[in-house]
C-alpha cells in the first residue's frame, strides 16, 4: 500500500459554541496546517499514486472557502461550532468525491494540537 500527504494552511477566525472558557466568549484566530493523505496500492507508468499538484490545487480550493473568514459566520457551519474536528470533516467531504483514495484530512490549530477526520 502506498500512502503520500500534502500539507496547505488557511488562517481565519472563529469561537467555539457551548465551551466553557474564553473560546466560547472570544473570537479568535488561528493559522491552521491542513495535511490531506491518499492511499492507494497501484501507482502510475511514471511511478506516482497521485500528481502532488493536483492534490495541492484541490486542497486549495476547499481552503479559499475558509481563509481570511470568521468561520462562525458561514453557511457550512451554521449552528456549528467550527471546531478542528468539524473542519477537517469539513474539507474531508468536500475532496472525498474529487479524489480517489482520500484516507484522511488531519487540522492542526498549533504544532500540538491535531484532529482527524476519515471515514
Amino acid at each position: 500500500m502506498f500512502e503520500v500527504m500534502i500539507e496547505e494552511s488557511f488562517s481565519a477566525a472563529h469561537r467555539l459554541l457551548d465551551y466553557e472558557g474564553k473560546t466560547e466568549e472570544d473570537i479568535h484566530g488561528h493559522t491552521w496546517k491542513v495535511q490531506l493523505y491518499v492511499t492507494g496500492e497501484y501507482i502510475d507508468t511514471s511511478g506516482i499514486l497521485i500528481d502532488f499538484k493536483v492534490l495541492s490545487k484541490d486542497l486549495k480550493e476547499v481552503l479559499d472557502i475558509l481563509d481570511h473568514t470568521d468561520l462562525n459566520s458561514l453557511k457550512e457551519f451554521k449552528d456549528l461550532s467550527p471546531s478542528s474536528e468539524l473542519i477537517a470533516k469539513f474539507i474531508y467531504k468536500n475532496l472525498k468525491t474529487k479524489i480517489p483514495g482520500l484516507s484522511r484530512v488531519s487540522v492542526l490549530e498549533s504544532e500540538k494540537h491535531k484532529a482527524s477526520y476519515w471515514e
